[in-house]
């Protein structure tokens, strides 16, 4: 505080004796002041009228004479706030290019974090290192502290792509049995990631078969979302009834016999070579849209 204060002191060619006497005390009480010798910071009502007579925003140096009056545990706690803080924005900055950036993208390059994709990070151990760093785990942390850092963990894991389980392959043919836990699967042994979704009960499947190709193969990714709306037309996982069976087919609306709107459900493939299947709609358990493939090269 005493450097910031002479300095604006001296930029207007003002005296100690000149403030002394603008603010209302001694020349010597203000000496002190600037030449950091004084442990207590002066009070915020005469701090107030050093703000007002150099010419300092209101109440700058009334939270700096806070600030130099705080207990040094605060100081700390604020400073490791403060390095906290950048280095979440390092982090930031770091997905940010990483998510824009392919391995062959004009200015990649392998030093540093610039030009480096999403893979490199996590590979390099870079991605885990920053984040034990913001959010450092500890065997001797108190609840409160263990709380906090989970919470920590949580904000830094929402700036990550969500893992998305990777539930049993599913047939793009006729419908299989579902083996899985049940959906929506929250325990997988495989987990895919991807930051277009945000879907928490979003879920990914293996396709096998080849009812829907050309525009999908076996082994490709397909990542589903309950959240999104489904409509006709659209390619989907689909469950059915009574024997827990699922495929992935486009689906369509249609009325039934009796002019009933959307009563009926036709599942049908791609592939000109594999009949449609249509059910009634009672039968179809769950509907979920495709919203994201990922096919390996």
């Amino acid at each position: 505080m005493g450097a910031v204060i002479r300095e604006r002191r001296q930029s207007r060619a003002m005296t100690l004796q000149r403030l002394a006497d603008l603010v209302g005390c001694a020349r010597s009480y203000l000496s002190s002041i600037e030449n950091e010798r004084r442990e207590n910071p002066p009070s915020a009502e005469l701090l107030s009228r050093l703000e007002e007579a150099l010419g300092f925003e209101r109440s700058d140096l009334v939270e700096l004479g806070a600030w130099q009056g705080a207990p040094e545990q605060v100081k700390r706690e604020v400073a490791r706030l403060h390095s906290t803080e950048k280095m979440t924005k390092r982090l930031l900055e770091m997905l940010e290019r990483a998510r824009t950036t392919t391995p062959d993208a004009p200015g990649a390059d392998t030093n540093g974090a610039r030009g480096r994709n999403l893979d490199d990070l996590y590979q390099s151990g870079e991605l885990r290192r920053l984040i034990d760093a913001i959010s450092p785990p500890s065997p001797h942390s108190s609840s409160g502290e263990t709380a906090n850092r989970s919470a920590g963990r949580r904000a830094i894991a929402s700036i990550l792509p969500l893992e998305i389980p990777l539930i049993n392959s599913v047939a793009a043919g006729y419908p299989t049995e579902f083996t899985d836990l049940g959906y929506p699967a929250s325990v997988a042994d495989e987990y895919v990631r991807s930051p277009d979704i945000a879907d928490p009960d979003a879920f990914a499947a293996r396709v096998i078969g080849d009812s829907m190709q050309p525009e999908y193969r076996e082994g490709d990714i397909v990542i589903f979302s309950p959240a999104r709306t489904v409509k006709s037309g659209m390619d989907c996982f689909a469950r059915l009834e009574p024997d827990h069976e699922s495929t992935f087919k486009r689906i369509y609306f249609e009325p039934g016999e009796n002019g009933e709107e959307d009563a009926m459900i036709r599942l049908q493939p791609l592939n000109p070579a594999f009949p449609a299947r249509t059910y009634p709609r009672e039968r179809v358990a769950g509907l979920y849209a495709a919203v994201s493939v990922t096919r390996a090269l």
